[in-house]
């Protein structure tokens, strides 16, 4: 015999119910409303332009020529985006240097700013580029260039807090914590021929890597045998670039690369040991 159970459903329940339904089914249409509104209002926006960076690079940019001293002039590239519709017609942007907040120099330190910058038609991105000059003072100090974007015609810059980028350039090398182990004395100059003799910019710690003695005893070797013979170093290495000039009959030499000859280093002869020495940056013959 089957038997049938009858549940008795409380009417203020089932109203409950249906209310509960009726708000859920509401709050679904709402959003679904507020986001199509959002979307439209983000369509319809203004063209707004910004430096695209992230929070470390907000607070500033760091540029150095320090592992790269055959270079006189580089550029480095500050990414800008635009918030709103992008223009099917393209954009003109513009940006300038904030000179009382910067402690670089134009036309030493960098190229002044273009008047103006273009944004590709339908392109959401841009760089802006700062064309920078390695001096030999950025050996001994920082400097740095404040930039801002400002209003044109084409584009908005609502934000403050995002319209403003701050780039460090140096070409001064530290003391790296490894060096001790290896090369002894420590200059920026010996570490800048290590670099450019060696093509590395590290050498590990027994702590790092404990069967990596003899790699790093060769390395260091290949530094020694440049200092003890620069001459012959340039003789054999001629796609480096780097040249030996004299002009007081071979006293001194100026060591530089060929496309940078601000930036040469002293070679000086001892006649006490009958050899030249580099001279580091303290008037130090470099051993």
């Amino acid at each position: 015999m089957t038997r049938l159970f009858m549940v008795n459903v409380n009417p203020t329940e089932r109203l409950m119910k249906q209310i509960n339904y009726f708000i859920v089914a509401l709050i679904a249409i709402m959003s679904l409303y507020s986001c199509k509104e959002a979307e439209l209002k983000i369509y319809e926006e203004d063209a707004n332009i910004y430096f695209d960076l992230n929070r470390n690079d907000r607070d500033s940019i760091v540029y150095t020529f320090a592992y790269d001293m055959t270079k006189a002039v580089d550029t480095v590239y500050i990414p800008v985006r635009i918030t709103g519709h992008r223009l099917p017609q393209g954009g003109i942007y513009k940006a300038y240097v904030e000179h009382d907040s910067s402690t670089a120099v134009p036309e030493l330190h960098y190229k002044p700013l273009e008047g103006n910058y273009s944004l590709t038609a339908n392109e959401g991105r841009a760089r802006l580029p700062l064309i920078v000059y390695n001096v030999s003072d950025l050996e001994e100090r920082s400097v740095s260039v404040i930039l801002k974007l400002q209003e044109t015609e084409d584009f908005g810059v609502e934000n403050p807090n995002i319209i403003r980028a701050r780039i460090i350039l140096s070409a001064r090398l530290e003391k790296p914590s490894w060096w001790d182990q290896w090369l002894d004395s420590y200059s920026r100059v010996k570490h800048q021929l290590f670099i450019l003799v060696t093509g590395l910019d590290h050498m590990t710690n027994t702590d790092e890597d404990p069967f990596g003695v003899p790699k790093n005893t060769y390395i260091a070797s290949v530094l020694t045998m440049m200092l003890n013979d620069p001459f012959r170093w340039v003789d054999n290495n001629p796609e480096k670039g780097y040249v030996l000039t004299t002009e007081d009959d071979g006293a001194t030499y100026s060591f530089y690369h060929k496309d940078n000859p601000s930036r040469p280093m002293l070679l000086r002869y001892n006649a006490g040991s009958g050899k030249y020495f580099f001279i580091d940056e303290n008037g130090r013959e470099v051993r």
